[in-house]
């Protein structure tokens, strides 16, 4: 940009505080547009007559307040501004309060909560409705559950013939806090939980961190190896096995019925429990019956709110057997502290009013759309995904690194997941994969931008990245 320079006539603190505010003032103005270069800081320093140090300052102080990239070689560029009204060309059901990007300015491909799709609008109203009419619950720690609280879990979490009981239920403070009520209330230390090489692996970390061991079970294409997962129960007597078995995070696999009817059968022979979190399941229309019309007397199913309505909602259920549900919620209170009733109740009326039903139903519709941008430009690549599902398995060409590609993804604004984020444990298996999410970025045209940066990528090869620039 020409002829420009910043007001430090008013304002106080250090120079460069006050020049990136002068900045930071100009860009909300107008005065400064959307991806303007900024005057190389040598020259800066000389029209204000300052250190080139302290122009450095203040273009990180930029960077922090995630108004401007830097590059190195190119100079420093201002970002998109942040504006809390969307203009009315934004597409239709894209609109929401506030960019969800990064606040570094990067695009938030490592995420698969549920897209906005104005949803804040709706949970506003249920929340002001919920703090008017139980103002002393609100006020107070929750000691009783409401019958709605089961009914809500007991239709959120039913999917074909499956239907919980509301009996069976245990409401919980999102699907992460569930089942890590259940490992505790269902193990002691020292005990192993199986996990497959590449999964949830927070589960795992907040397993370990309560004393519980990791056993790893193999998979092949088509999802748990019944035979390896054999072998773990004689060799490792786990006391509980946490699976995916319906679009499994990140890899998408989904098992057959004959590989559920051989896991449920394997556990009833060597008593373990099974969870079975259908998070990413019930955005799917997939038919097979869940593992827990395998095993009813020793599933565990999770889900809750998170992918498909609102993950700051914190919204979650199980549905257990009865041998399990009061030891369960028992755990999960130890646990969390308690569930809060705010969050409970406006997670109930959201699913028992069929909002969240219809949420859904936009969010799905918005993944779509989204997904449709990734296969268009991605073509000729060895993607998987899975309608609905908000999040895609990139297998790297030769010779593309996963961890290497996650950070010339990085070093390009753009944040991904590579394998090791997924691995259990200490593995030898090598998948040469990455997972992104398409759900996170504000817009369509966001994620059209950063899919183009990781073709740009895959075509480059090792050209396209350099670790030591």
């Amino acid at each position: 940009m020409t002829n420009w320079l910043p007001d430090l006539s008013s304002g106080s603190g250090p120079l460069y505080q006050r020049l990136a505010d002068s900045i930071e003032s100009d860009i909300d103005k107008g005065v400064i547009d959307a991806g303007a270069k900024l005057p190389p800081q040598r020259d800066l320093a000389y029209d204000i007559g300052t250190t080139v140090g302290t122009i450095g300052r203040a273009y990180q102080l930029l960077r922090e307040r995630g108004l401007v990239s830097g590059e190195v070689g190119r100079g420093t560029y201002v970002l998109g501004q942040r504006t809390e009204t969307p203009k009315s060309d934004v597409e239709p059901g894209l609109q929401g309060t506030r960019p969800i990007d990064a606040p570094s300015g990067k695009l938030r491909f490592d995420s698969t909560a549920a897209p906005d799709v104005g949803q804040g609008a709706v949970i506003a109203d249920v929340l002001a409705r919920t703090a008017q009419e139980h103002p002393h619950d609100i006020s107070s720690y929750t000691r009783d559950f409401p019958e709605r609280w089961y009914e809500a879990g007991s239709r959120w979490l039913a999917r074909n013939a499956f239907r919980p009981s509301p009996d069976s239920i245990v409401p919980t403070l999102g699907t992460h806090a569930a089942v890590m009520a259940a490992i505790a209330a269902l193990t002691m230390p020292g005990d192993y939980v199986v996990f497959e090489h590449l999964t949830y692996s927070q589960i795992a970390r907040s397993a370990g961190l309560i004393g519980r061991r990791t056993a790893l079970v193999s998979t092949d294409d088509d999802g748990i190896d019944p035979d390896d997962f054999e072998r773990v129960c004689a060799q490792k007597h786990p006391k509980v096995m946490f699976l995916m078995p319906t679009a499994k995070n990140p890899t998408l696999v989904t098992l057959s019925a004959e590989r559920r009817q051989a896991i449920a059968r394997i556990a009833r022979e060597y008593n373990v429990a099974l969870i079975e979190d259908d998070l990413y399941g019930e955005l799917t229309d997939d038919p097979t019956p869940l593992l827990a019309e395998y095993a009813p007397e020793r599933t565990i199913v999770a889900g809750g709110l998170s992918k498909s309505v609102a993950a700051g909602v914190r919204g979650g259920w199980l549905s257990c057997p009865p041998a399990y549900r009061h030891r369960i919620r028992v755990a999960h209170k130890m646990m969390t502290g308690g569930l809060p009733f705010l969050l409970a109740e406006v997670g109930s009326r959201l699913v028992m009013s069929g909002q969240a039903g219809e949420i859904r139903k936009r969010c799905i519709a918005e993944i779509q759309a989204r997904l449709a941008i990734v296969r268009s430009v991605l073509a000729g690549f060895d993607i998987k995904a899975r309608d609905n599902v908000p999040f895609l398995w990139l297998t790297l060409p030769d010779p593309w690194l996963s961890g290497t590609f996650k950070n010339a993804c990085l070093a390009q604004g753009v944040l991904i997941d590579d394998e090791d984020e997924f691995k259990a444990g200490r593995s030898e298996q090598v998948f040469h994969g990455v997972r992104f999410g398409v759900s996170q970025p504000r817009q369509s045209k966001d994620v059209a931008g950063g899919v183009a940066v990781i073709r740009r990528l895959l075509d480059e090869g090792r050209a396209g990245y350099d670790s030591f620039s």
